[in-house]
């Protein structure tokens, strides 16, 4: 498991100061919902608007 995980969406509800997440879990999916071929065809779940 990572042990830090950054994140540079600075109006997330979990971000933090040195653009650290500070979620729980982090949950990405792949827009054809089984694989990916590349960072555009994935969303992570976990965002939240601050």
């Amino acid at each position: 498991m990572a042990k830090d995980v950054l994140c540079e969406v600075n109006n997330c509800h979990y971000w933090k100061q040195g653009n650290k997440c500070n979620a729980q879990e982090i949950y990405v999916i792949s827009h054809s919902g089984t694989s990916a071929n590349s960072t555009e065809e994935t969303d992570c779940r976990t965002f939240t608007p601050s």
